[in-house]
């Protein structure tokens, strides 16, 4: 039924007003390590490396103390810009779009603190949406980081990813799966009992399972490269790889280019290619 649903929502809008207004009272928040978004602070720690990673495997060309340099990157729901920093520091081009001004507010004064970032990063307050009316096929690189389970209408986010995103350029997503375990401890736990994150910032029902991220992603012409699970400790406040995607996972998919998708024996290779990889370069 939810597969249905989203398949076939007539919603043109991938923003959903009620998330927004979850958003809104923690927009000065963002850059508190020790608090509401310290799970996302700490996330950097295997993310980051993932994303670099990934690029520099399907690259020969590497900047020495800058391996993203020449990179465009387009960060959807940057929040307070926690991912967008990390990435501009590695010399990435980085544009940051959210659609809550405060969050680009604390984004923009987070990043004038350093001379280097205010020159790689810009940040907008914009919906994907938006996006798509300026910047066809415009971006090496598309993240969004604990962002899809907040979507109005996930087919619609896919489909404008595709379009701002170059061919073979690449979609990285972390998100969380939709599962028993994952309302124990990303609900109960998580937000219930521990406090790792505000009650109410999840909904259950929104959690995307990667098999439905999967068939999104190929019926807009992606090709799924990698998918990694991840685990929190809120003992020790890290993420680690785990194989298990019960929980939380990480996948990375590339465009097709100009001639068309590559053969299902190629993307398979590339794949299990990546897999080892993506997961040598960033165990913690």
């Amino acid at each position: 039924m939810l597969t249905t649903k989203r398949l076939f929502s007539t919603s043109h809008s991938s923003v959903d007003p009620k998330e927004m207004k979850k958003f809104q009272l923690l927009a000065h928040k963002w850059w508190d390590e020790e608090g509401d978004y310290s799970a996302l602070h700490s996330m950097n720690d295997i993310r980051v490396p993932f994303i670099r990673d990934t690029l520099l495997n399907m690259s020969s060309n590497y900047h020495l103390g800058s391996p993203l340099s020449g990179i465009k990157i387009l960060d959807v729901g940057c929040g307070g810009g926690l991912l967008s920093e990390p990435l501009g520091r590695l010399g990435a081009s980085v544009t940051g779009i959210d659609p809550l001004e405060d969050n680009i507010r604390t984004a923009d004064q987070h990043k004038s603190f350093d001379p280097v970032l205010a020159k790689r990063i810009q940040y907008k307050s914009s919906s994907l949406e938006e996006m798509v009316e300026e910047c066809m096929e415009m971006f090496d690189v598309i993240v969004a980081s604990e962002v899809v389970e907040h979507v109005a209408d996930l087919e619609t986010f896919i489909k404008c990813c595709s379009q701002v995103l170059k061919p073979e350029g690449s979609l990285f997503i972390t998100t969380i799966n939709k599962t028993q375990l994952s309302y124990i401890l990303g609900i109960v736990v998580a937000e219930k009992i521990v406090g790792i994150v505000p009650e109410g910032t999840h909904e259950w029902e929104k959690f995307v399972p990667p098999e439905e991220l999967q068939h999104l992603l190929e019926s807009h012409g992606f090709s799924v490269q990698a998918v990694n699970g991840m685990l929190y400790n809120p003992l020790t406040g890290s993420w680690s790889w785990m194989e298990s995607t019960s929980i939380n996972y990480a996948m990375h998919a590339v465009k097709s280019g100009a001639g068309g998708p590559s053969s299902p024996t190629e993307s398979l290779s590339e794949m299990e290619s990546e897999q080892r990889s993506a997961t040598a370069g960033t165990s913690v």
